[in-house]
């Protein structure tokens, strides 16, 4: 079994989401940026590429590129109009789909590829190839639905990965763990009616999708059980994540028992992310990088893969990916936080709060009840 597998291609680099200000087109009284574009924009993730190849942790990592997922693994995930339409409009210069979900010219091929390092991460670890892996994914996946893109995200790259795992015959179970910040709305609609697959959405509460991610929403039928969602308040810190993560999250998946851990790894509950209001930092993503490698330890050979998404903070991204990837792969190379003392100094409600003990004990007791 060779090093932490890391699959990246520029290709998904070159993503464009058109001439956005923020979230808003660009037009009438809405002046370009400097920058240009969405929040969801490539420096992040090339900042992060950049970042371990500076400090030396690219070289103990294996770093690969992957191939498109095939039509075939595409539509064990989304129906043939959903991918006709989306080709149709790539093949014609870009467009948009679902709700303000843009994309540029080859936007079609650059989003194959995106769920193509994903799924080849996934099977990778499942063939003992990786003990865990990392996809650096561009477009995100987290919020496509079958049929409807959304919040950035044009394909269902999890999904696709599990898919795609099952029918080679892989492995049958699988818990997807999806720490960023807002609801992870696609993989829960995929999922919804399945029972061999454990979604769990650590989110902020109500951010986004609007109304979406309430804990009441358990599964549908034989999925009844399989879905968990744990909405948080905004401004919950470092404890407040690892307190969710020891009383709910390890439990259901201690009692789910999969074959291996997958983890929907978005870095916008960072304290300076300009999409999330929570308080997090790189030491906080290195947490539960440490505690969702203990469970995969536990429970299925060590079998994590890690797929990113959201994250919009081009300084702060590339520090929190950093602490995860030294974290997976067990290296010294460490990249020290530059936000941490902020986060962590000494201002008050930096620290978990009274009624963020009692909210995510709450929870615990709700669904363990």
């Amino acid at each position: 079994m060779t090093k932490t597998g890391f699959y990246w291609h520029e290709s998904t680099f070159w993503h464009s989401g058109g001439n956005y200000a923020s979230l808003v087109p660009v037009g009438g009284l809405v002046q370009p940026t400097a920058m240009g574009g969405l929040p969801e924009n490539p420096e992040t993730k090339r900042r992060l590429k950049n970042l371990i190849d500076l400090t030396g942790l690219s070289g103990e990592l294996d770093l690969l590129d992957a191939e498109p997922a095939t039509e075939e693994d595409l539509l064990r995930v989304h129906p043939q109009s959903y991918l006709s339409e989306f080709k149709r409009l790539s093949d014609a210069g870009g467009g948009e789909l679902g709700q303000r979900t843009p994309f540029g010219p080859g936007g079609y091929e650059i989003a194959k590829k995106s769920a193509g390092l994903a799924k080849a991460a996934l099977a990778s670890v499942l063939s003992g190839e990786h003990r865990n892996a990392y996809s650096l994914s561009r477009p995100p996946g987290h919020h496509c639905t079958p049929d409807t893109p959304m919040g950035f995200c044009l394909m269902a790259n999890i999904p696709i990965a599990i898919e795609a795992a099952k029918a080679a015959g892989l492995a049958k179970r699988f818990v997807v763990i999806d720490w960023d910040v807002h609801h992870g709305n696609g993989t829960e609609a995929t999922y919804l009616s399945s029972s061999d697959v454990l979604a769990i959405s650590l989110h902020q509460e109500y951010n986004y999708p609007p109304n979406s991610g309430d804990s009441d929403v358990r599964g549908e039928g034989e999925g009844e059980g399989f879905n968990l969602n744990i909405p948080l308040p905004p401004g919950c810190g470092h404890d407040t994540y690892v307190r969710a993560f020891d009383r709910i999250v390890a439990p259901a998946v201690r009692n789910f028992r999969p074959d291996a851990v997958i983890i929907a790894c978005g870095y916008d509950a960072s304290d300076v992310d300009p999409l999330g209001r929570m308080i997090l930092s790189a030491r906080t993503f290195a947490a539960l990088t440490e505690g969702a490698m203990n469970l995969a330890e536990e429970l299925c050979q060590g079998k994590l893969m890690m797929a990113h998404e959201g994250g919009y903070s081009e300084v702060h991204v590339p520090f929190c990916g950093h602490a995860v990837l030294q974290r997976m792969s067990g290296s010294n190379i460490v990249a020290e936080d530059p936000f941490e003392l902020r986060i962590s100094g000494h201002q008050p409600t930096k620290r978990i709060q009274e009624f963020q003990n009692n909210w995510v004990d709450d929870l615990a007791d709700y669904f363990a009840g």
